[in-house]
């Protein structure tokens, strides 16, 4: 069974920046979105929990410098986004 994938307004509004700032990673962009979707453990996501002031909240890769922060519920098969960029950015 798919995961559920909910995009709130303010990361929709990141989201649509990251994608007009990095028209290059479109692509490997929705691969990441699909294979949370179909598997969140796929090993290329590199999913990972965060510490400190992130705790509760994983970060799934989209390249070696692009991340992706996220609530992950497992028992709920939902995925609820919170941030997108690089390793900066996202920490």
């Amino acid at each position: 069974m798919p995961f559920k994938l909910v995009f709130p307004a303010p990361y929709q509004k990141r989201e649509k920046s990251f994608l007009i700032k990095h028209p290059e990673l479109r692509a490997r962009y929705f691969k990441t979105l699909l294979l949370l979707e179909q598997n969140p453990l796929h090993p290329s996501l590199r999913l990972h929990p965060l510490q400190g002031r992130l705790t509760g909240l994983h970060s799934a890769s989209i390249s070696m410098r692009y991340r992706i922060t996220l609530e992950l519920e497992m028992r709920e098969q939902e995925i609820v986004f919170i941030n997108v960029g690089s390793h900066g950015e996202v920490y």
